[in-house]
């Protein structure tokens, strides 16, 4: 059982690959974008200001529309397939999940009874931001995810 809260979230930069992938593959996508992202930022001099995430628009299907990547101090410019985006500043609902990303489907159900208990609508985009590194921690049971799904009153 996750906690839900609502919190203000100020808009962050960020950068990294968006694209349409197959469910199927969206472990080998994370890892390249993660990976690429990396790279293009690297070679423009950029850190990275926190752990990284991935942004969805609408709700995943066969295909999910999927961004990946970190979050910047400031804009990058585009390299190749890395580009500047933002994970939007309002209300979001936010949950920490902790398990394994395939258990994650449980507290996105959470969230959408919390909305609807709360005559709460949310919006079309949310973001996952992981916080557990499965290289150094290697027990999914333990890893650590927080989503961000904003929301409407009404």
């Amino acid at each position: 059982m996750a906690t839900i809260h609502i919190m203000e979230h100020g808009e962050q930069l960020t950068a990294g690959v968006r694209e349409q992938v197959p469910m199927t593959e969206l472990t080998e996508f994370f890892s390249r974008a993660f990976a690429d992202t990396m790279a293009a930022l690297q070679a423009q001099g950029v850190h990275p200001t926190g752990a990284p995430f991935g942004k969805y628009y609408g709700p995943p299907g066969d295909v999910v529309d999927v961004e990946a990547g970190f979050p910047v101090a400031a804009a990058i410019a585009p390299a190749g397939n890395v580009v500047p985006g933002t994970l939007p500043a309002g209300q979001v609902a936010a949950a920490t999940h902790t398990g394994p990303y395939d258990t994650m489907t449980d507290t996105y159900s959470e969230l959408e009874r919390y909305f609807a208990d709360a005559s709460l609508t949310p919006g079309p985009v949310m973001w996952e931001t992981y916080l557990s590194d499965p290289e150094v921690e290697p027990d999914p049971a333990n890893w650590r995810t927080e989503i961000c799904w904003p929301v409407h009153q009404g």
